[in-house]
């Protein structure tokens, strides 16, 4: 039996989460989503065609008889757009930061300043944050950050970190000419930390960091006075590939449970598996039920599409190192721009 066929059928085995290997968004318009991110936002396309169910990612009944793709990358990240035919159900334009099925991608920049004046020059978006970028104390990290949503309605956030912040590949990214330098996570809203932080444990994620964001920059950053959510920051084995944040608001918003597994504006993210050989806090007991052979819900209905990965007794070539587990890191941090000449010489606190 695969890692994947034991998580799927509940079995105890245990396994770990290699990496996140992509994300998917549904879109309306193909060709308009796509020259939306390649002009606004730097991607560049890899590959465009159809979507083939069971290689790609399972087609979902709600999609209708066929999906058409384009595959977009930025840094080392990727992103997949999907179009379905029948069109998918719209993304509600009613949506808020704290309903459940809301689901943002961080995109990385090098200078928030010029990042949203480009952002600005382009049509297509809409604002979620009120009054432009947002700097959140220390205690959020530090960070600069600016919330908005594509043409189709998802959402998307411009990031900034300060010295000793974040992940050393962003400070290794950067050049005259990077402004926007990739994928650090995809954070999604939760209604209940500890359940949702046993689902991901189970296969193999672990925490990185954790904050309390509160105030007057949060709220303006989330567009919802009076904003208080829990952030964890969740890491898998690889040091490549974006991290997972789970962001518990309070008062927590609408529910999911109606709209997953069956509406198509919730996509999947994929994530490869492989056998554990460290030692995980317990077994791969998922608990949400399985929504297809590949496809799996987490408790509020976000979903993943599981891959294996080869284990490596059965690797015949090399002979892989078990993934290492990540390490914590503790630093001050400042939220002021640096100067291109600066350098950074650790990873900070926020170590997605």
């Amino acid at each position: 039996m695969s890692v994947l066929e034991s998580v799927v059928d509940g079995t105890q085995r245990r396994c770990v989460t290699e990496r996140l290997t992509y994300l998917t968004r549904l879109v309306s318009d193909l060709a308009a989503a796509e020259a939306f991110y390649c002009d606004a936002l730097a991607f560049r396309r890899v590959r465009r065609g159809e979507v083939e169910g069971g290689i790609d990612f399972p087609l979902d009944p709600a999609w209708g008889a066929s999906a058409r793709q384009v595959v977009l990358q930025l840094g080392t990240e990727t992103l997949t757009l999907v179009q379905p035919s029948p069109a998918a159900s719209a993304y509600p334009a009613d949506s808020r930061s704290n309903d459940l099925w809301f689901q943002h991608l961080a995109i990385v920049v090098s200078d928030m300043d010029r990042a949203y004046a480009h952002l600005c020059a382009r049509p297509g978006w809409r604002a979620i944050s009120a009054g432009g970028p947002q700097c959140l104390p220390a205690s959020g990290g530090g960070v600069r950050a600016f919330k908005f949503r594509d043409p189709d309605g998802h959402p998307l956030e411009l990031l900034w970190f300060p010295a000793n912040q974040g992940r050393a590949q962003w400070r290794q990214r950067q050049d005259a000419s990077s402004l926007f330098l990739g994928i650090d996570h995809t954070a999604l809203s939760i209604s209940e930390t500890r359940r949702s932080l046993r689902f991901y444990a189970a296969l193999g994620w672990t925490i990185r960091y954790r904050s309390l964001n509160r105030g007057t920059s949060q709220a303006s950053l989330d567009g919802l006075g009076g904003a208080r959510v829990r952030v964890l920051g969740l890491r898998a084995a690889s040091s490549t590939g974006p991290g997972i944040e789970l962001l518990a608001y309070r008062p927590p918003g609408r529910g999911a449970a109606p709209l997953a597994p069956a509406n198509p504006f919730v996509p999947p993210s994929s994530c490869s598996l492989s056998d554990d050989r460290t030692a995980l806090a317990g077994p791969a007991s998922i608990g949400p039920a399985a929504i297809g052979p590949q496809t799996l819900s987490d408790p509020d209905g976000h979903r993943l599409v599981l891959r294996d990965q080869p284990t490596y007794a059965d690797a015949s070539t090399t002979n892989p190192k078990p993934p290492t587990r990540p390490r914590f890191f503790r630093n001050s941090q400042k939220c002021s721009s640096p100067s291109p000449s600066s350098k950074r010489q650790n990873p900070g606190k926020r170590q997605n």
